[in-house]
């Protein structure tokens, strides 16, 4: 099953990964850590909640400006 993934710089340093078909999410210290941290945690996932199967998602950008 192909899934998407979110990579994100986490504050404390490290990555934050998010799966939007699932709504799971974990952290690493490199993207190879962070992707398989994902992975595990959505299988778990996975396990208790399967997918019904669905077109794969529309994953696009947005400007939005910022008055201050």
């Amino acid at each position: 099953m192909l899934l998407t993934a979110v990579l994100l710089p986490a504050t404390e340093g490290g990555l934050t990964a998010f799966n939007p078909e699932t709504g799971t999410t974990t952290q690493g210290a490199t993207v190879e850590e962070t992707l398989a941290n994902l992975r595990e945690t959505t299988t778990l996932y996975l396990e208790e909640l399967p997918l019904v199967a669905s077109e794969r998602p529309l994953l696009t950008t947005f400007e939005v400006e910022v008055r201050g």
